[in-house]
């Protein structure tokens, strides 16, 4: 599991019904008037997205901080409620399902939380939090249950010996280490991976990105990868979902998403990963996105990303421009290989 990380990506072709299946799916949380005492708008975090993930698949879902990553992950694991929309496990619809209706299934389907300081409770042992998911569910105690503690640190690559320090005795690394083995306790098929090395440094990524790799190997696991880095995105994912302001604009292989993006947005999301080659990183063209994230609660109307899009502002005629303003673009293949919500979408290497 020391392996370094990849060069290139290497996608896997889906094979079989997929795992997961979200259709339409839609959060929003109300905004309510303290004066009035009523609902007056709402913030659209997840506005009717849908994708799918195949078994032994990782699916990247990347975007900004505010697009709605995090809160899709949530949505599907039925941890905030959706508004509306389908999410279908292993053929069973999630939503609307009560709290002990989905006790069962969540045996199957786990979260590994971004923060590894915070998703650990510091008064507890580390043998206790990786066993809490056991004892919950009943499923093993005693002799049994410290042996499948210690089998589990071994399977993450911490010391078994450790199991009675506290968190805070590990570095960040050893402790995302602790939430992914806690995760793997009830022998899950699917891991929603919340940004789980975005509060490591850059020197511990690699080792819990070849971890999550070789596990999803050995143990046949699906994942979603939720994160907003580009570069961790391409070495673990086979297919890629690009989200912006609560819509996925962008989805496609890796491989022809890192080649041949063609939404002006994942454009711009590429042209900002560096290169190691300091000659082609001095001459290459970026593109800048100007003004701020628009509010989720008022986002503009027709393409949500015509106010910061560079092509609207520096290509499109006027006509072009009101197609952009008047109708949403819907995410469909436009003749270039993979789905875009763009009307103007065009393939345009970027690195």
């Amino acid at each position: 599991m020391s392996a370094p990380l990849l060069d290139k990506p290497v996608s896997r072709a889906p094979q079989g019904e997929p795992v997961l299946k979200v259709t339409d799916l839609v959060k929003h949380f109300p905004i309510r008037s303290r004066l009035l005492k009523r609902q007056v708008g709402a913030v659209r975090a997840v506005d009717g997205i849908s994708f799918e993930v195949f078994p032994s698949e990782t699916l990247g879902l990347v975007g900004e901080s505010g697009c709605g990553k995090s809160t899709t992950g949530r949505a599907v694991l039925n941890l905030q409620p959706a508004t509306s929309g389908s999410v279908l496990f292993e053929g069973r619809e999630l939503v609307g399902l009560s709290r002990g209706r989905m006790r069962p299934i969540r045996r199957n389907i786990q979260l590994v939380f971004q923060d590894p300081y915070a998703s650990l409770d510091p008064r507890m042992q580390v043998q206790k939090i990786i066993a809490e998911p056991l004892v919950i569910h009943g499923l093993q105690s005693g002799t049994q249950l410290r042996k499948r503690v210690r089998d589990l640190m071994g399977l993450v690559g911490l010391n078994p010996e450790h199991t009675t320090r506290y968190p805070h005795e590990f570095s960040g690394g050893q402790r995302q280490r602790i939430g992914i083995a806690r995760a793997l306790a009830l022998e899950p098929r699917m891991l929603i991976l919340d940004e789980p090395v975005s509060a490591l440094d850059v020197s511990i990524q690699a080792g819990v990105i070849n971890l999550l790799d070789d596990l999803r190997s050995e143990l046949g696991l699906s994942y979603v990868f939720i994160a907003h880095d580009l570069s961790v995105v391409r070495h673990i994912s086979d297919r890629v979902a690009v989200m912006y302001l609560g819509k996925i604009v962008e989805t496609a292989t890796t491989i022809d998403l890192f080649s041949r993006p063609a939404h002006p947005y994942t454009q711009a999301l590429l042209s900002a990963i560096p290169l190691a080659d300091p000659n082609r990183e001095r001459t290459r063209r970026r593109t800048l996105l100007e003004g701020d994230l628009p509010s989720p609660a008022n986002p503009p109307s027709g393409c949500r990303f015509r106010t910061r899009c560079p092509k609207f502002a520096n290509v499109l005629t006027e006509v072009q421009q009101e197609k952009c303003i008047t109708e949403e673009p819907a995410l469909t293949n436009r003749d270039i290989g993979h789905p875009t919500a763009c009307h103007y979408a065009a393939v345009e290497a970027v690195l």
